[in-house]
């Protein structure tokens, strides 16, 4: 048996015949196997299962109480606020590569090297925007409380944006 397989019928089955050090000598499975290796994890707070959506969502839902709507409407907000920051990546390695090749050029190609500056400052200000526009969002979404704990969190860096 390979040990990977050894590691599973460990966990599957805690009660086998390689685990009898623990004080149990029947062979059942254990009731969560279920949830261990067909759902893909064990049962809990941040389980797939338990909630369905991407994890710093379900913390803040979690953290600020938030109904159905909120979340549905938070979570469309941070999905455009991901987007924006996935172009800023995609324009900052644009960037590099323009500086890159005003390097590699036989003489310094400054035009390239300032393009890409250029876009560089662009997409920081866009990004900024965006920004700006999301926290508007949250703030018109959240109650004055909620707006309170979500600042907490923000300030002791459990949540960055």
């Amino acid at each position: 048996m390979y040990p990977s397989s050894m590691y599973w019928w460990k966990y599957a089955f805690p009660c086998g015949r390689w685990n009898e050090r623990r004080g149990c000598n029947t062979f059942a499975a254990s009731p969560d196997w279920y949830h261990l290796f067909m759902k893909g994890g064990p049962r809990g707070d941040y389980s797939r299962s338990a909630f369905g959506i991407r994890r710093p969502l379900r913390l803040l839902a979690y953290k600020l109480n938030l109904d159905a709507q909120q979340v549905s409407e938070l979570a469309r907000i941070l999905n455009e606020l991901k987007t924006e920051r996935a172009q800023a990546e995609v324009d900052e390695r644009r960037t590099a590569a323009m500086w890159a090749d005003a390097l590699t050029a036989a003489t310094f190609d400054a035009e390239k090297a300032r393009e890409g500056a250029t876009l560089r400052v662009k997409s920081r200000e866009h990004l900024q925007e965006a920004l700006v526009k999301a926290l508007r969002e949250i703030h018109a979404l959240l109650d004055p409380q909620q707006r309170a704990k979500f600042a907490d969190l923000i300030r002791m860096g459990i949540v960055a944006l």
